[in-house]
């Protein structure tokens, strides 16, 4: 068994470096245009990202670790910090939308003793305070854009359709894991189609996914979340550390923009970020390169802020925010699947 765990965290080890060539392959243009840029910022705003990173991965590391708090497990502070930075890099590298940084929670979770249910409940939480959170902020980037008449009917309608998925989708996954016929039956066929996927690739494989044991998980699943939802009121705090999160992030951003000399409407700067961020989700390629820094633009030129200014921007933040993250990110990650961790049977 130990021998098979070996060989199973070498592969992803090699997995690991391959996806990362590709990703630094995959942004060799927009790296070029950052040093291309590089002579004409201010640094001293530039640096800045730093200590907002630092928040960020500060807000995340306490979100989870009062959600686990609330579901009666106690995981160490700078534990999570640790596992914040490696889903950072996860989410990075790996081509999945963010599904590869659930996965990947939930395999770390075991080393701390929490058990699966309850590591994916922390993170559909986790999403639900997130989105919850940047609701509050999408409000307020749309009352900015208003307050000067720099809204269209288009950026209008983005903040729409936005707040609207956010909601349905929160109010959705409540719906579902709060009843336990619910979730074993959306759970259950979702299981069902995920495995006759791998069987096109796997076909001597048809139950990648045991049944079985995924029910157990799904029966967990709703067993924490009645424990959460008895306990609700306790949810403020994990909140605000969502808001922190989204605010930090987009602050990030903005900092960038002062670099380059361009107090933009920060409104425009949250819409954009929303935008970019869930057409992320759905990319093919690592961090959603491409359609991200795409989709930012498109939208900031909705809110008037023009291209020329708009790209150099967000190239730059996106290379500099990826080599802040990448570097501590791998680093942890590497330690955590290393076969050297595994102990001899």
């Amino acid at each position: 068994m130990a021998q098979k765990t070996r060989s199973w965290k070498l592969y992803l080890n090699i997995f690991t470096i391959i996806a990362l060539l590709v990703l630094i392959f995959a942004l060799r243009h927009q790296i070029a245009q950052v040093l291309d840029n590089i002579t004409r910022i201010n640094y001293w705003a530039l640096f800045l990202m730093l200590p907002l990173q630092a928040l960020n991965y500060h807000a995340y590391a306490n979100l989870y670790k009062s959600l686990l708090g609330l579901l009666e497990e106690k995981v160490e502070y700078k534990d999570m910090y640790k596992v914040q930075l490696e889903l950072n890099f996860v989410n990075n590298v790996f081509p999945s939308g963010g599904v590869s940084g659930v996965s990947y929670f939930g395999l770390r979770m075991r080393d701390f003793g929490v058990r699966g249910g309850k590591a994916t409940l922390t993170q559909v939480m986790k999403f639900g305070l997130v989105f919850l959170s940047f609701q509050i902020m999408l409000i307020f980037g749309l009352l900015c854009l208003v307050v000067v008449g720099q809204t269209s009917n288009l950026t209008i309608m983005v903040v729409t359709i936005i707040a609207t998925l956010l909601a349905v989708s929160t109010v959705g996954a409540s719906y579902i894991i709060g009843s336990r016929s619910r979730i074993n039956a959306f759970f259950g066929w979702f299981t069902k189609v995920i495995n006759r996927l791998i069987h096109v690739v796997r076909p001597h494989h048809p139950e990648t996914i045991n049944m079985e044991r995924a029910k157990i998980l799904f029966d967990e699943l709703h067993e924490n979340y009645a424990i959460l939802k008895n306990r609700w009121r306790e949810l403020k705090k994990p909140l605000l550390y969502a808001l922190l999160a989204n605010i930090t992030e987009v602050l990030t951003i903005y900092v960038v923009y002062i670099a380059f000399g361009h107090y933009v409407n920060i409104g425009a700067v949250i819409i954009a970020y929303a935008v970019a961020n869930f057409a992320g989700m759905i990319s093919v390629l690592p961090g959603g390169v491409g359609i991200y820094e795409a989709l930012m633009t498109a939208v900031l030129a909705t809110a008037g802020i023009p291209a020329a200014v708009s790209i150099p921007v967000t190239v730059m933040y996106r290379v500099l925010n990826m080599l802040i993250q990448l570097p501590p990110g791998y680093y942890f990650y590497h330690k955590a699947i290393r076969p050297s961790t595994v102990p001899n049977e």
